[in-house]
């Protein structure tokens, strides 16, 4: 059972690998034929709205138990993904050419070819030790830069045209206006705990390594 739980974890996390590093070449290949961020969406966006579809297996993993990240962080970080994607970005079309976009597609596209990658030689233990360092520091950056410049400043961009067309009054019992104002008022709160908990992982994992140095 072990065995057969590694190689499907592996395979998933390589075709989640696979995914986040052509929805990267797409973007930039784009970018290098059009000099413009504007067609991160159109190049890439179906793709990546698949990958985070598929995340949400993630979620299941840790509730199952055949991954020890629990529930809380995984749901939280791909509910707020997911919402981005699906209620702002791929119903909204006047949002898709924005930068924030593509800058929000990049940093994630970043992280998850270093993440994915990571998690699936992992599984059959073939891990460089360079590849956990990068791991474990890359989200310093990359994690800030995909939140802020990225998807909070596209939602808050998104609100004019969410509050002139009533978007989403036909199928909610409350202003999806007023969810916006209050989930971008929470939303650096609730990142600060996901990027804290990335900080004590780092802590963990990186001490475990030097630990291995000393010994």
């Amino acid at each position: 059972m072990s065995q057969l739980r590694s190689a499907y974890l592996f395979l998933y996390n390589l075709v989640q690998a696979s995914g986040w590093a052509l929805s990267l070449f797409r973007i930039f290949s784009n970018l290098s034929s059009s000099k413009s961020t504007n067609g991160a969406f159109s190049s890439a966006g179906e793709l990546i709205c698949i990958l985070q579809s598929l995340a949400f297996l993630e979620v299941i993993h840790g509730a199952v138990g055949i991954v020890p990240s629990g529930v809380l962080l995984p749901l939280m970080q791909w509910g707020g993904r997911t919402h981005f994607l699906f209620a702002i970005v791929r119903r909204i079309q006047v949002v898709q050419e924005l930068p924030s976009v593509f800058i929000t597609f990049v940093a994630w596209g970043v992280s998850e070819v270093i993440r994915y990658p990571h998690y699936a030689l992992y599984c059959i233990g073939s891990l460089p030790k360079w590849i956990t360092l990068i791991r474990y520091n890359a989200f310093i950056v990359l994690y800030p830069i995909g939140v802020f410049p990225g998807e909070m400043w596209l939602m808050y961009q998104a609100l004019p045209f969410i509050k002139k067309e009533n978007l989403y009054a036909d199928s909610l019992p409350f202003s999806y206006y007023n969810f916006m104002l209050l989930l971008l008022f929470c939303y650096p709160f609730l990142w600060l705990k996901l990027y804290l908990h990335l900080f004590k992982q780092r802590r963990t994992k990186l001490g475990k390594q030097e630990k291995k140095k000393r010994s």
